[in-house]
């Protein structure tokens, strides 16, 4: 199927269309953006409710993502390697079946409020909210049904550089707990310079808090290669804030110099993860980025993988990012072409603000007011050496 797809869209180029096309031999609808790339969507199967799943491909010569509206999920991200030759760098499964039998949240939107709230419960205006318990005695990722198990409506759009999904969820008041109807779009941009960029917007009519990530695990040798530990992580953090055993900030923020959670300079990520004092084994931590203005992207990360040359850059308006890697796949999930899915096998960077914001007065707000516009911009940027 991809060759007669990539052959489908190559030609649809060669032609000059700039429309939609007649569907492919494998249904599925074709449009180009004759300078930018291209992007397609398929049937990618139906919810157990019966609701329809779309997938979208975005494709240009140097990147190729593929999204589904399920939980706004990257099923793919294919990269190129020093050689040239593309491969895909996400853990996921080949169909929807394996998504909604559940999973650690791969490649998933993680909302409406991302990472932990302690206790599930927090108090906004003098009311207090209480929240499912999902994770021990606390919420994490928005609850039993966040946004990674909703089906998002989405649309091809003009985008930023490249082909574009623009993706919607309306999460309506009291959902999983939260006050306010929380309107969010994700937009999803392949651009020609090896980029893949996300925009964030979310509004509400009541006063709740927000915090989405991207939630992707990557092993840049491809998820079949084994485990991540001999990429090489560099962080733009000079400090972390630590939690307890539940991994709840305790309020504090300390540097990491002196710890092994010192990645100012590039250090394999394997070299220092047996003095994590965790179990399992294995980073989770929230870091606290340099960053910038808040308006515009600030390099946040970079990961090179030995093996194949890849690189992947990540740069981001938010304040925090949690390096996470895989500590909790135990083999319990066979994924693409039967590959099973062991610790360390992938490796997270979600970009967000830090975790329980809304219990911590000294972190960065997650508050959203009605009449104000939660924004994010996230960029993952590919290459090879």
């Amino acid at each position: 199927m991809r060759w007669r797809d990539v052959f489908g869209i190559v030609l649809a180029g060669l032609l000059g269309a700039s429309g939609p096309l007649a569907q492919s031999a494998e249904g599925r609808e074709v449009t180009t953006t004759a300078s930018h790339g291209s992007v397609s969507k398929m049937e990618f199967g139906k919810t157990s409710d019966g609701k329809p799943v779309e997938l979208y491909v975005l494709e240009t010569d140097k990147l190729t993502v593929k999204v589904m509206t399920y939980g706004a999920i990257i099923t793919e991200i294919d990269a190129p390697d020093r050689d040239g030759k593309k491969a895909d760098v996400v853990l996921g499964f080949d169909d929807l079946k394996g998504y909604l039998a559940g999973h650690p949240f791969f490649g998933a939107i993680a909302g409406r409020v991302a990472n932990r709230i302690a206790g599930g419960k927090f108090t906004l205006d003098g009311k207090e909210y209480a929240l499912a318990r999902n994770n021990g005695p606390n919420t994490l990722h928005g609850g039993v049904k966040g946004f990674d198990k909703s089906v998002w409506d989405a649309k091809s759009v003009e985008g930023n550089g490249g082909p574009s999904v623009q993706l919607t969820h309306t999460s309506p008041d009291g959902d999983e707990g939260f006050p306010g109807t929380l309107t969010t779009t994700v937009t999803y941009t392949v651009t020609d310079k090896g980029e893949l960029r996300i925009e964030y917007k979310a509004t509400t009519d009541k006063t709740t808090i927000v915090n989405l990530t991207q939630h992707s695990y990557f092993n840049l040798s491809g998820p079949a290669s084994g485990t991540i530990l001999d990429h090489v992580l560099t962080l733009a953090a000079d400090k972390y804030t630590p939690g307890d055993e539940t991994m709840i900030p305790t309020g504090a923020i300390e540097p990491v110099k002196g710890t092994p959670l010192d990645f100012t300079n590039p250090t394999p990520i394997g070299k220092n993860i047996n003095q994590i004092k965790a179990d399992p084994v294995g980073y989770d931590h929230n870091f606290v980025l340099r960053g910038g203005d808040g308006k515009s992207p600030a390099l946040a990360a970079r990961v090179s993988d030995p093996k194949s040359g890849r690189v992947m850059e990540v740069f981001t308006t938010e304040p925090g990012v949690q390096f996470y890697t895989g500590n909790f796949l135990d083999g319990s999930n066979k994924g693409k072409g039967g590959v099973v899915y062991n610790k360390h096998q992938g490796f997270c960077l979600e970009t967000q603000h830090y975790p329980d914001s809304i219990n911590h007065p000294s972190f960065p707000s997650t508050v959203l007011e009605p009449g104000k516009v939660y924004t994010q911009t996230t960029i993952y940027k590919f290459s090879a050496e």
